[in-house]
């Protein structure tokens, strides 16, 4: 009997200290959850409460980092920078700046040059860091890509020197050819002699600045607003009368080829040949016309005398629709390859005496690409030293949109006659014009 009294005493305090134990183990284990571990640091829960959202919506690029130095949130467009690599700050100056503010809570903020990704051209980006205590534990560094708004500044910049040299250039001599003019008053051939040369540097001071205008006005101002189907065949003609004179002096030769597509001949109706006068592009004729005559200027400027420049348009077809190749080809002095890069320029020029000489302010260029870019086309340019250039304008046909436009009238029209109204939605007597769809702009 004492025999199992102790025994069943020995199971009684062998179970309460198993349940001792187990309950030991119990609170152990839910104060060890509670507690905050190195991977918990680096969720999101950790954040202050808002922050992400508003890091999700700002336009800089984002990184929080912990109090060990580990990314706890970073934005795409921090690893696009390269900022953040295998969930650590990559850069040493930012990483220093993080230190410095998680020990003092000061602001700071600097402007750095960092390699960029994936290039060995030695390019940089400029970026912008600004880095802030965030909360008690986190700092937040944001970084500002200013790569773009330094590269618009130096184009400011040369700019406006260009302008000024452009400017001092013809405005210096008609001081000097007056003051020559007063010393030789009495010298009638002298005068005229002097008078003469003002007039020409007035005239190129003239022309640089309504060539300013015109780059200005075709950055600005969206061309089709006011767009309307222009026919290929006059500006090309254009062009030509625009230039008559100055080729006429040097005797060169200039041609135009306009080729436009057959149409099948209606039975009874005699059929017609469909040629220049269906090639039609969409736009403003107005900067159309200066950008082709742009070209054919250039080709008579820097033509020897008695050669040939040649104006030749053609339809071609595209993915996106039927475009129009508008080409200019001269025999003249040709570009060099380092030369085709930069041509398109403002100000730039192949020659600078030869331009001079014949009044260039080296904006035409860039008036026509400014002016193709915007009516959804493109130009470009094939080259050689001694052979001569051609300057190759695409946009978009007119025709194409025209026919597409009508097409869809058509469709509207037969819905309408069948529906309940009973009569077209559109009036056949409309101009096909009226109805085309602006093609669309690119970037």
């Amino acid at each position: 009997m004492d025999v199992n009294a102790a025994v069943a005493a020995a199971a009684a305090i062998a179970g309460v200290l198993t349940g001792v134990i187990a309950m030991l183990a119990f609170r152990w284990s839910e104060r060890e959850q509670k507690r905050p571990t190195r991977t918990s640091l680096h969720t999101d829960p950790v954040l202050p409460p808002g922050v992400d959202t508003v890091l999700s919506v700002l336009r800089s690029s984002a990184v929080v980092l912990d109090e060990a130095d580990a990314v706890v949130k970073a934005s795409s467009a921090a690893y696009a920078l390269g900022l953040v690599r295998g969930g650590k700050l990559a850069v040493e100056p930012m990483l220093q700046m993080a230190r410095d503010t998680r020990r003092d809570g000061e602001i700071r903020q600097v402007e750095l040059d960092l390699p960029r990704r994936g290039t060995g051209r030695g390019e940089a980006l400029a970026v912008s860091a600004r880095v802030a205590p965030l909360g008690s534990r986190l700092v937040l560094l944001l970084v500002e890509d200013l790569t773009e708004a330094r590269r618009i500044e130096a184009v400011r910049r040369d700019f406006v020197a260009n302008v000024s040299h452009e400017l001092k250039t013809p405005v210096g001599a008609l001081s000097l050819l007056s003051e020559a003019v007063m010393d030789a008053s009495d010298d009638p051939e002298a005068v005229q002699r002097f008078a003469g040369r003002m007039q020409i540097e007035a005239t190129r001071l003239t022309n640089l600045v309504q060539e300013l205008i015109d780059l200005s006005r075709v950055q600005n101002d969206d061309p089709l607003e006011d767009a309307e189907p222009v026919r290929v065949d006059e500006l090309v003609a254009e062009a030509i009368d625009r230039c008559r004179h100055a080729a006429g002096t040097k005797q060169i030769t200039m041609a135009a080829s306009i080729k436009g597509a057959e149409e099948p001949s209606e039975e009874g109706a005699g059929g017609r040949r469909a040629g220049a006068a269906d090639l039609h592009v969409w736009g403003n004729r107005g900067q159309l016309a200066a950008a082709l005559g742009n070209l054919v200027e250039n080709a008579v400027n820097y033509s020897p005398a008695r050669t040939r420049v040649g104006i030749a348009a053609r339809r071609v077809g595209a993915p996106g629709g039927d475009m129009i190749e508008i080409a200019v080809t001269d025999q003249g002095i040709g570009i060099s390859d380092k030369d085709k890069e930069r041509i398109f320029e403002r100000f730039y020029r192949v020659d600078p005496a030869r331009s001079r000489a014949t009044g260039g302010t080296g904006l035409g260029l860039a008036i026509v690409k400014h002016v193709v870019a915007s009516h959804g086309g493109e130009v470009t340019v094939w080259s050689a030293e001694g052979q001569g250039s051609t300057f190759t304008l695409r946009l978009p046909e007119a025709g194409a949109a025209r026919d597409r436009a009508e097409q869809v009238s058509a469709r509207a029209e037969r819905a309408g006659l069948d529906g309940e109204a009973g009569r077209p939605t559109t009036s056949p007597h409309t101009s096909p014009y009226e109805t085309l769809p602006a093609p669309e702009v690119l970037p």
